[in-house]
This record gives C-alpha cells, structure tokens and sequence, in this order.
C-alpha cells in the first residue's frame, strides 16, 4: 500500500522529530486516506496536505450508494485540524466534481477562505456548480486545460412551492454565491452574473461551460497550470510565511 510518502532518498536531511511526524502522518494516512482522499506529503521539508473533492458534494442527506461524493462532516473536521496543525504547512485541493449541495459547498469555501494556513486548488476534469466557489476560495486557484467549469443559477429538487417566497429565497441564495465568488476572484459581478444567465450553451438550461483557458481569461481562475504548478506556489507560500 502507498503510504503517501516520498522515497526515503527524497526527504532532505530531516531530524529524527521530523521523520517521527512523517512516520504519524503516514499511518494516519492509511487509515483514512481511502475512505477520505485525503493524504498529507512531505516536499523539501515541508508537509503539504493534498484533499480531493470529487464527484457530488453531499449535503443533509446521504445520497445513493452508487453516487460517488463528498461528504462535508468528513470535510469540515479535517480543515480545522490542518490549521491547526503545527506540522502541516500547506493545503492543496484538487477539484473534480459535478456540484452539489449549495450549504454544504459554502460552508466548506467559506472556511478554505478564513484559513492561515497556505491553500491552493487545482480543478481537474470538472469544477461544475457549487464547485466554483470552492475553487475560487484558496488564495490561488489553477486549472488545467482540459478541464471545464459550469456556470448557472441555482437549482432546487423536491418539491417547490410556487409562491413569492420561494423565489425571494432563490435569489439570496444566488447573490450570496455570486458575492462569495465575486470576493474571492478577480471576475465582475456583472460578467459572473452574464455567465450564469447565459441562454442557448446547455441543453434546457441556461448558464456557462468555461475551459480552462476561458475561466483564466474571464477572471473566475488564477492562472493555468497543473500539480507541480500548484505545489511550487504552496513551497513559496511557505518560505515566505516562515
């Protein structure tokens, strides 16, 4: 089973505390990187948490078995105690989700963008939906070439009453992603605003498929680029925070 640690010739010089820590954070990796996907690195001296976000963002409740997702009481925990960790130094997250559960996808954006600790996101495959806030909220934000984000007002199943209330409701629920989103990267909230209500680009529904280098040029994402880019910003981050 990988551990999730670098080949011992690739830890440099690291004191007998520091493989003790690596030792630790290994174990504690195989215990719960599976069931997580989490895992927690050690790269030129530094421990980089690596935490994916994949396939449906769960919400209040538990989605069928054969829905792959994320689950926020596993997310949340995990977050305060990277930053409150004294060994962990930075945080990546790697993005391939389709949305999900608005509340549930805020809370855990809203906490990326109050951490201390250095945090990065790459989107890989899809950053759909609510996953937009989320990879807008680390302090940089890549996003491969291949990959796509979809844009578009929120969406509510189950039963809707169709009463004034119900659409008030919609529409703070709306403004309250379009400021985080617009707070938290460098696209207006007019030109966001224009993405989500775009007619005539998805089937029986309106909204926006960005690419890559589509997200980048509008704004909505920092900068293209892939793994090593992503964790070359974190080792600088670090450097510079210490």
């Amino acid at each position: 089973m990988n551990d999730g640690w670098n080949n011992a010739d690739e830890k440099p010089n690291m004191s007998d505390d520091e493989e003790k820590k690596a030792e630790e954070c290994a174990e504690s990796d195989e215990s719960s990187g599976i069931e997580t996907g989490s895992i927690t690195v050690l790269k030129d001296g530094h421990f980089i948490h690596c935490l994916t976000v994949i396939g449906q963002i769960e919400g209040h409740y538990i989605l069928p078995s054969q829905n792959k997702t994320t689950k926020y009481e596993h997310v949340i925990p995990q977050l305060v105690a990277i930053e409150e960790s004294q060994e962990i130094e930075g945080l990546l997250i790697i993005l391939n989700t389709v949305g999900g559960d608005v509340e549930a996808g805020l809370a855990i954006a809203e906490l990326l963008s109050t951490m201390t600790t250095p945090t990065a996101s790459l989107v890989l495959g899809g950053g759909h939906s609510i996953g937009v806030p989320l990879a807008v909220s680390c302090e940089r934000s890549f996003i491969v070439p291949s990959a796509t984000m979809t844009v578009h007002p929120v969406r509510m199943s189950g039963l809707v009453l169709g009463v004034p209330q119900t659409l008030s409701y919609f529409e703070k629920m709306q403004d309250r992603i379009v400021n985080f989103v617009v707070g938290n990267s460098e696209i207006s909230e007019e030109d966001f605003r224009a993405l989500m209500m775009k007619t005539g680009e998805l089937v029986m529904d309106v909204g926006t498929v960005l690419d890559g280098e589509e997200a980048v040029s509008c704004g909505l994402i920092n900068e293209l680029g892939g793994l090593s880019d992503a964790l070359s910003f974190l080792e600088n981050r670090i450097k510079e925070k210490n």
